[in-house]
């Protein structure tokens, strides 16, 4: 038994039904799904990357990243592209220094607002992001204080 959206994201990603097991990530991306990409922009009228990839750790994992994916990338702990989990942030040089983020989703994909096609998933297989990919991240969960 899995839902439409398990279905179509396995297929997506070419990955077992089984693994798409997060519901509230991949009803983020499809909210979001080809919503275009504004430069400085942060709502469905037009999203950036770091705004898109803020607003899903947000919303998914109830974390707060800073707005830059410069910034992002120096707050996040870095992780070799073996060890990605969904999740995880990726980075790329698509200009000078950090210029693009994504969300790793598993498999070698990842969602992310692209400047020619919107919010979408990508592999880091393609010739584009794989020449550009400067690292992995994962964002590091602030710690809880003790109950009192």
């Amino acid at each position: 038994q899995c839902s439409s959206l398990q279905f179509k994201y396995a297929q997506l990603l070419d990955m077992d039904v089984e693994k798409v097991t997060n519901n509230d990530l991949y009803r983020f991306i499809e909210q979001w799904w080809a919503t275009p990409y504004r430069y400085g922009g942060a709502n469905k009228a037009g999203i950036d990357c770091s705004a898109y990839s803020g607003t899903l750790v947000h919303e998914v994992y109830g974390l707060v990243l800073s707005r830059t994916a410069r910034s992002q990338y120096d707050e996040c702990e870095k992780v070799k592209k073996k060890d990605l989990q969904e999740g995880d942030l990726v980075f790329f040089k698509t200009r000078r220094g950090v210029s693009h983020v994504g969300i790793y989703l598993g498999n070698g994909y990842f969602t992310h607002a692209s400047t020619s096609s919107g919010v979408i998933i990508s592999s880091l297989d393609e010739t584009y992001y794989s020449k550009r990919y400067i690292g992995g991240g994962r964002i590091p969960v602030p710690a809880r204080s003790p109950e009192r």
